[in-house]
């Protein structure tokens, strides 16, 4: 553990040492149930594919203006969000009334046309927004290639997280098949705050369980359950990990969400490439067997994923803010 954030090692459990899944369960439970978060080491991710991606970020970033526009977020919450355009409004860590000072890009589950989920013309099941080949070569390829990377990581681990739950270790692989998950390339400029004005203000993530990469520019701050803000340490090579609401609706609230925010940078400008994991749209997410009994009764009803995210990005995403952007 450093500065009260445990430093979990999965080498051994993605080598298949045995012993090393329930050691690794172990860890997680107690990460989750104590802080909310944790920094990972020892993960199969290529070192040169997370750099890569950090400079992808950039790439896009430094686009012009009326390039960037073009890419506009779209009713699926894909593509460009110009900074100031959001903020967690619905934040029960802090009253955000000042918009974010980060612009991001967001990218899900690059789906075939001809799949069913992208013909049904469900939310969130859509197409994605990718610049024009010629803008930035070789973008789609490197970040489609990060995905994957990071899907099959994060599916490795859901046999030790479903343990740390003590649920079989097969219990959540199913309903991961064609998830949701998100990937945000995210910039924040070395540019003034005003009071209460953040990089990305205080809040919890809304989804399973979130994987940052970490970069070499600090800003991410994690509060503690004594109510403390704490830098999270930059390890490198390490991914800081968190759970998130839904994970915390789904363990009726035995894992925690815990609230954390990003400063502006100081003299330098940082990248964030957070990989958002979360189930299929039809999973119901309701209180696992495992989280209740008789003098812990189930604290919410049962909701789809689909339902869930909806509502949440309805209440705190608006794509049409992109539109009156000047380029």
């Amino acid at each position: 553990m450093t500065h009260g954030i445990p430093i979990i090692d999965v080498a051994d459990t993605i080598s298949g040492r045995p012993g090393a899944l329930r050691q690794t369960s172990r860890a997680i439970h107690d990460a989750l149930t104590n802080v909310g978060f944790f920094v990972m080491t020892g993960h199969n991710v290529l070192a040169a594919l997370i750099r890569q991606t950090f400079d992808e970020a950039e790439r896009l970033h430094d686009l012009p203006m009326g390039r960037k526009i073009g890419l506009k977020m779209n009713a699926h919450n894909n593509g460009y969000m110009a900074m100031g355009r959001y903020a967690v409004w619905t934040s029960d860590v802090n009253d955000n009334d000042k918009p974010d000072l980060n612009e991001a890009f967001f990218i899900k589950r690059e789906r075939d046309p001809d799949s069913a989920l992208r013909r049904s013309g469900r939310r969130f099941a859509g197409a994605n927004v990718w610049p024009h080949e010629a803008d930035l070569p070789g973008f789609r390829e490197h970040i489609l290639n990060y995905q994957t990377a990071m899907e099959d990581f994060t599916n490795r681990l859901l046999p030790a997280i479903a343990m740390s739950l003590d649920l079989p270790p097969d219990y959540f692989p199913p309903h991961f098949v064609d998830g949701q998950f998100t990937l945000r390339l995210s910039h924040y400029p070395p540019v003034k705050a005003d009071a209460n004005q953040f990089g990305i203000a205080p809040h919890t993530d809304a989804n399973f369980m979130t994987f940052l990469a970490q970069s070499d520019v600090p800003g991410l701050q994690v509060r503690t359950p004594s109510g403390d803000w704490l830098d999270v340490p930059s390890i490198p090579g390490s991914f800081a990990v968190n759970s998130g609401d839904m994970m915390r609706r789904w363990t009726n609230g035995r894992f925690l969400s815990t609230p954390h925010r990003a400063l502006p940078p100081l003299g330098q400008h940082r990248y964030a490439i957070p990989f958002f994991l979360a189930p299929h749209l039809d999973t119901v997410i309701e209180c696992l067997p495992t989280c209740t009994g008789p003098d812990n009764p189930q604290r919410w009803k049962p909701i789809t994923y689909e339902s869930w995210v909806t509502a949440w990005t309805d209440a705190n995403y608006d794509p049409k803010r992109q539109h009156d952007v000047a380029a």
